[in-house]
């Protein structure tokens, strides 16, 4: 392949065109973080509250679902994909990236329980095909596709922190290896997890050693048998609960498309209508149940015994019924909301006989993220970066295979219409497809 000039042109090509789209990426997400600061910190202060008031989702939600019900009737490509759809990469186009972006604009600060994945794949791949076109590139099928998802990878590389996770997603994304390769990574997935397990508790449990790859880093939290025992279960329980919130997306998505505006501006109440109902019942700030839950994921992580029980099974449900309405009705990605939700359940696990609060939350996260996505490696390897160490990775391993088998084996739920229109329907998940590689000859 290295061989072929038109594809070491392509890959030249592909490395430029990643300095202006990640560039753009940072502004856009650095653009949406201080909008988001300024509607639920700077102006609830501004007004003399601490915390914004219990209703302060509704005029915000509503304008975010009449400003996303107007992009996507009057925009092309109906500002981006319908998150209940989940994740993708094909169909950018210049022509979307307006509605792509003031979609966005419009969902994500002002509370919708989305996250900025998928708009920054849709503006990655739109500035790349952008930018090919400026230096007046040859247009092809294959350059269109490797360029989308090269600049799509460029663009999320921004908001995982690491170039990794963004090339291991786009690959199950696109579906680089064909309809063979969950045939033959699932069952391999799963016996590296076993394994690292079983090697784990040898070495913890005998006390020889067979040497590892290891430059001496600090050592993780130790597993023990109630870890790992525990993650199937979380695997099961999480998958099965994120999979029932992602199909009542799908089918918020096709009751929205029976009437975009009223619907969606309907949908986005009921969603702040959960938040609100959130803050009333715990005493706690709206904005927990709100927005993606990055910020709030990484609070709980740091103290969660600021939490109490009901407050945890208050956010849970009425975040997760938030999520679901946000995920067919606005516009953003699926992945930040369902790894609070994970985390947000392992630290409501982590008392049970046997079980620590990191590998509860790190077996809750890839569950979780794993039923959202039905992408187990790009999974696996988001949350093994999120913790910053390996000494979780079998109940990560684990638990993220036991939910993609409970996700395929469940009911899947309609398909999610494209988005602004009536009749035509999108893939309801990313699939393994062709490849995106030019031709060798």
């Amino acid at each position: 392949m290295l061989r072929n000039p038109a594809y070491r042109r392509a890959l030249v090509f592909c490395g430029l065109i990643g300095i202006p789209v990640s560039a753009l990426a940072f502004w856009f997400l650095a653009a949406l973080h201080e909008l988001e600061r300024l509607v639920w910190t700077d102006w609830p202060k501004d007004l003399g509250w601490a915390d914004p008031p219990w209703w302060w989702s509704f005029p915000s939600l509503a304008l975010a679902g009449t400003a996303v019900a107007v992009v996507a009737g009057r925009f092309p490509g109906g500002g981006g994909h319908i998150p209940a759809a989940g994740m993708h990469s094909g169909g950018a186009t210049k022509a979307a990236l307006p509605g792509v972006i003031l979609a966005a604009v419009f969902s994500l600060p002002l509370g919708a329980v989305l996250g900025p994945e998928a708009p920054l794949i849709a503006l990655g791949g739109g500035l790349a095909l952008l930018f090919r076109d400026l230096v007046r590139a040859a247009a092809t099928p294959q350059s269109n596709a490797l360029l989308g998802a090269a600049g799509a990878a460029a663009a999320i590389s921004a908001i995982f922190g690491n170039p990794l996770v963004a090339a291991v997603l786009l690959m199950e994304v696109v579906g680089v290896g064909g309809p063979q390769l969950f045939a033959v990574m699932l069952p391999a997935l799963l016996a590296s997890g076993i394994g690292s397990a079983v090697f784990s508790g040898f070495g913890q449990w005998t006390g020889f050693a067979t040497g590892s790859l290891s430059v001496g880093l600090p050592a993780p939290p130790l597993l023990d048998i109630g870890d790992v025992l525990w993650s199937l279960l979380i695997g099961l329980a999480v998958g099965a609960g994120v999979h029932a919130l992602v199909v009542s997306g799908r089918r918020t998505a096709v009751f929205v498309s029976g009437g975009l505006l009223p619907r969606t501006v309907l949908c986005a109440l009921g969603a702040a209508g959960c938040i609100a109902l959130y803050a009333v019942s715990t005493g706690r700030s709206p904005s927990e149940a709100a927005l993606s839950g990055q910020a709030t994921l990484a609070q709980l992580a740091k103290d969660p015994h600021a939490w109490s029980v009901g407050a945890l099974v208050a956010v849970l449900a009425f975040k997760g019924a938030a999520y679901t309405l946000c995920l067919g009705s606005l516009r953003g990605g699926p992945v930040f909301p369902a790894l609070f939700l994970g985390g947000a359940t392992g630290a409501l696990l982590a008392p049970l006989p046997g079980l620590g609060l990191v590998p509860a939350m790190a077996a809750g996260m890839a569950a979780a993220v794993t039923s959202a996505l039905r992408l187990p490696v790009s999974s696996v390897v988001l949350v093994v970066v999120i913790l910053g160490h390996s000494g979780s990775v079998p109940v990560v391993v684990l638990a993220s295979v036991v939910s993609f088998m409970v996700t395929e084996l469940l009911p899947q739920g309609p398909a999610v219409p494209a988005p602004g229109s009536r009749g035509a329907a999108q893939p309801p998940v990313a699939k393994p497809g062709k490849s995106v590689m030019p031709p060798s000859t």
